[in-house]
């Protein structure tokens, strides 16, 4: 529909008519350096930049209901320059492009200055319904902050964002959103498994959309020198920008909190909400089997909500010790380990508040996490299994049906469908709740196949030997060679699965099935089920 005219009683935009109101840049401050170089962005939060235009660009694909949230209907989508537009070759009118600086600790470690090296702030569109959403390019071309790297992102990598994001907002998980992918005939040299042979891949940018991309990272540049890695934010010791910084947040996202007259307050009462929404965020997580891969601090949005996806994945069979980042060789970000390293980091976000904030009064509210986080993640489960009410024995029956999972190699999303399926209306047909989870469950021969340790029995037992000696918190002599504690004990543990398979049968694996479906009886009972 044409500007003007009325979408469900919407009123539609044209790209040349969206409302921009580019508060982040008029708030914070911006580089007053413009060459486009990569260097210590210094006292700004901001560095103008300009998009690299693409050649022939195309639309792959785009979510018309991410770009409502502009007042963008599918007619502006199809246009012939949409492309264009999107991918940074034309200037959408009011747009002012910036590149976010912000730092972060990466698998534990303080990096330092890190920003957006591959995305750009494109605007803040103000829709018909007075909702902001920041706009985001990822892939348009160099900043400041690229270091090395090109600026530039491929259509796989591309597309798994784009479809990861609209499918974890289907599924009712907070997150950004994907409004369009748009690929070109421009190309850069990629090497896809990391072994020598790169090849050419098409040159793809995202649309990116979300009330504000700030992140937990974006308040470490004011962090003073790291005493493990000796750096440092580069806008350490001024906190007259990190106090601009707690007023913008505060009054953008969190104006409905306390504390108007209380600087001091307001920032307590919204890290509080921030650690709140992060641990709802992790329990969401959970409870899909979702795994992010890569949780350092400068992916932690802070207003809880799934950000930068890359080499995320979301589990089949289940393993509490699922990876998916083949660079994660020591399992900091494994599934069962997210809650408490989100954890970790609301911890490191406190500390940055602290440079103007009461330290006591933020630690109060870290401890606050196991309480919000378990109440979040039983309130999900208890959905998850179409429990109406809540039982003190909630924790155990999810931690019996999970075991029961891991005891049998369950598909994760299959067995939650499979129990969708039971019916309780003529009683609790055991045998025939059983066979059907048996059915989701891998053969003893396939998980023989699938558990694959990195070192043989003996290896493992030498090197835990090594591992076990060691104090707490002690250097780890086997990273001299290149070999993490974390694997090592996972593969510890496959060893030990591996010997109970020796003399497991299907037969035994359906008996576990059927014994969890008589155990769940007393727990599962039909006045609590839908």
């Amino acid at each position: 529909m044409r500007n003007g005219r009325l979408a469900g009683g919407i009123a539609m935009k044209t790209l040349e008519s969206l409302t921009f109101d580019n508060a982040a840049l008029r708030d914070l401050p911006v580089d007053s350096v413009t060459e486009n170089t990569p260097r210590q962005v210094r006292g700004a939060c901001f560095s103008k930049v300009s998009p690299t235009p693409l050649a022939n660009p195309s639309t792959v694909v785009y979510s018309a209901s991410a770009m409502r949230l502009l007042d963008l209907d599918e007619e502006q989508l199809q246009r012939a320059d949409f492309p264009g537009y999107l991918c940074g070759s034309k200037s959408i009118p009011g747009a002012d492009y910036a590149a976010h600086c912000y730092c972060g600790h990466q698998f534990g470690y303080f990096s330092g200055q890190l920003g957006d090296g591959a995305t750009m702030y494109v605007g803040e569109v103000l829709n018909s319904n007075n909702q902001r959403w920041e706009i985001q390019f990822k892939g348009a071309g160099k900043t400041p902050f690229s270091r090395s790297a090109d600026g530039r992102k491929v259509l796989r990598s591309s597309l798994r964002e784009f479809l990861c994001s609209e499918a974890m907002f289907h599924l009712g998980v907070p997150t950004t959103r994907a409004g369009s992918c748009v690929v070109s005939s421009d190309t850069v040299v990629r090497d896809i498994l990391y072994d020598g042979n790169p090849i050419d891949e098409k040159c793809t940018v995202i649309l990116r959309i979300a009330p504000t991309f700030l992140r937990f990272g974006s308040f470490e540049i004011f962090k003073s020198i790291d005493r493990m890695t000796g750096r440092m934010g580069p806008s350490v010791g001024q906190t007259d920008i990190l106090r601009r910084m707690l007023r913008y947040v505060k009054h953008g996202f969190y104006s409905e909190l306390p504390g108007e007259g209380d600087e001091e307050e307001g920032a307590v009462e919204m890290f509080r909400q921030i650690m709140g929404r992060t641990a709802r965020l992790a329990a969401h997580w959970q409870t899909v089997g979702f795994c992010h891969g890569v949780l350092n601090t400068d992916n932690m949005s802070i207003l809880g909500l799934t950000i930068d996806y890359g080499p995320y994945g979301f589990m089949e069979t289940f393993d509490p010790g699922f990876i998916c980042n083949s660079s994660d060789k020591g399992g900091r970000y494994s599934y069962e380990s997210q809650p408490d390293i989100c954890k970790w980091n609301v911890k490191k976000l406190g500390e940055m508040f602290s440079l103007v904030v009461s330290e006591e009064a933020l630690s109060s509210v870290t401890e606050e996490w196991d309480q919000v986080y378990e109440s979040a993640y039983n309130e999900m489960m208890r959905k998850k299994l179409g429990l109406l009410s809540e039982s003190p024995d909630d924790g155990s029956l999810f931690a019996k049906l999970f075991e029961t999972m891991q005891a049998t190699h369950s598909d994760f999303t299959n067995t939650f469908l499979l129990l969708q399926s039971a019916t309780f209306l003529d009683g609790y047909d055991t045998d025939r709740i059983s066979q059907t989870l048996t059915d989701n469950c891998l053969s003893v021969a396939e998980v023989r196949r699938l558990l694959k340790p990195a070192f043989s029995k003996s290896q493992c037992l030498a090197l835990m030997r090594v591992i076990q000696g060691l104090p707490e918190g002690a250097f780890n002599p086997l990273s001299m060679y290149g070999i993490e504690v974390g694997t090592v004990l996972r593969d510890h543990e496959i060893h030990q699965n591996l010997e109970k398979l020796e003399t497991q049968t299907d037969e035994e694996r359906t008996q576990i099935c059927g014994d969890y479906c008589l155990q769940t009886v007393p727990v599962s009972s039909e006045s609590r089920m839908e």
